[in-house]
């Protein structure tokens, strides 16, 4: 053994060899000599275990180039990489929820460059980020003032941080919800300052119990929270926005409106529920509004508030408000999502989460036969079958969408085709369902199923090459 591991080259020879200078090309001395401490680990590792197949090559050159030259490949491929969801949720949180529109990326990639963000063109002094988007939301919303910050749960910790900083919030207690990534909304008003005030049962919760709550001194806001990712059915109360108001109005004290989905449109022009929208709350006299900018609404991750002028003024002073502002790109992004909400007519089709929602199951049926009959004249074996989808994003709870798939099965086993997939150039991400992988087209971009035919044939001959 102690021989073999002497036959090992040294850094310095691997270094030195013809390959090397090739692989130095597009990457620096520095990688490059780290892959070659890899390979000779895995050298020495194959010695320690007497693994004879890589022995063989303990003092071939080219071996250990290659195990470099992989490494540096891995190296190279971006962590964050395009995916192609046949999954059938359409707001998949996973895999970056809403996909924005044409004219949302476009409008990105100009920002990405110098802009006007904090520049006054038309007196050409100092302007605020703060202003973008203000006027579009008022108007679509009926707002009279309006802020972006980066993400909901930020926007929702600066409501909550200016309202009851220091001081007690009301909430009932069927609406402390989980918002995701373990973070509840217990949590979120601890960190923002506020103590928590519970009203009312999980079930059952009434004007009564806000109006001892807001009698408190200490409690100076109440919240409602949207149950947007479960519903309570059966013997069960709630508050209405409006009722909140009243009580609020006669205490003195603002009521925050965590709404979450961003929803601009009703439900129904989707062949959904109806849901509540931000506007309804504003209507219903509620002083702030918080919602998502990557749910419903199809825009960019961003947290919006909307309401009464003077609470959103009082916001912006928040020293929080830095800390949780909004980028450029993002900014960009969502004042063009929020552009294509003026044309009610063809809205639904440019904003790409709207579109999928609104998607017929007999169209969608056509377009799984025909990536059926693409995958039949690769050799794939395949079928079309019935499925159910979901809209997702922590939305429209137990709600399922009527769909179509192309359903797989492998002799290999349908696992190692969905790691298959996901390994491809363009991982292809898809549901297993009683043994077999379901891609569903509802969640497939425009052009993207020339894409899922070609990963999908080659994850077929790669297996079956390798007799996995």
């Amino acid at each position: 053994m102690c021989d073999l591991r002497s036959q090992i080259p040294s850094i310095d020879a691997l270094l030195a060899s013809p390959a090397a200078e090739r692989l130095l090309e597009g990457t620096g001395r520095s990688q490059l000599t780290d892959a070659f401490r890899d390979a000779v680990v895995k050298m020495r590792g194959a010695i320690e275990m007497e693994d004879v197949e890589i022995i063989e090559l303990v003092d071939n050159l080219e071996w250990y180039t290659e195990h470099a030259a992989q490494i540096l490949a891995l190296a190279r491929v971006p962590g964050l990489r395009r995916v192609i969801n046949a999954t059938g949720v359409v707001l998949h949180t996973n895999l970056g929820r809403a996909p924005l529109a044409d004219e949302a990326l476009q409008a990105m990639r100009h920002a990405a460059t110098y802009s006007n963000l904090e520049f006054n063109l038309q007196e050409g002094v100092r302007g605020s980020r703060y202003t973008h988007c203000v006027d579009l939301l008022c108007e679509l919303t009926g707002a009279e003032d309006a802020l972006v910050s980066n993400n909901a749960a930020g926007a929702l910790v600066l409501a909550i941080s200016t309202v009851g900083l220091g001081q007690s919030v009301a909430v009932s207690r069927g609406e402390l919800v989980e918002i995701g990534g373990g973070f509840r909304i217990p949590d979120v008003l601890e960190r923002s300052g506020a103590s928590l005030v519970e009203v009312g049962s999980t079930n059952r919760t009434r004007s009564a119990d806000y109006e001892s709550a807001a009698a408190l001194k200490e409690v100076t806001a109440i919240l409602k929270v949207h149950r947007s990712n479960f519903r309570i059915t059966g013997f069960t109360e709630e508050v209405s926005v409006s009722q909140l108001v009243s009580i609020g109005e006669s205490h003195g004290i603002p009521v925050v409106h965590d709404l979450g989905s961003g929803l601009m449109l009703r439900g129904s022009k989707l062949d959904l529920p109806d849901e509540p929208m931000a506007s309804d709350s504003l209507a219903a006299g509620a002083d702030a509004v918080v919602v998502s900018g990557d749910k419903l609404l199809g825009g960019p991750q961003a947290g919006i508030i909307v309401g009464r002028r003077e609470m959103i003024e009082r916001m912006r002073r928040n020293p929080l408000c830095r800390a949780l502002r909004v980028d450029k790109v993002t900014l960009a992004g969502l004042e063009a999502t929020l552009r294509l909400y003026r044309d009610p007519e063809s809205v639904i089709e440019r904003i790409p989460t709207l579109r999928m929602l609104a998607l017929k199951p007999e169209g969608l049926k056509e377009t799984a036969e025909v990536l059926a009959s693409h995958l039949k004249i690769a050799k794939v074996p395949c079928e079309v079958v019935p499925t159910k989808g979901a809209v997702g994003g922590g939305t429209y709870p137990g709600v399922e969408l009527d769909s179509w798939a192309v359903e797989l099965t492998w002799p290999h086993g349908v696992g190692v085709l969905s790691d298959a997939l996901r390994a491809g150039d363009t991982p292809v991400v898809g549901r297993i369902i009683d043994e077999k992988l379901r891609l569903d087209v509802r969640t497939l971009l425009p052009g993207e199923l020339d894409s899922v035919v070609t990963q999908v044939a080659e994850a077929f001959i790669e297996g079956d090459k390798a007799g996995v």
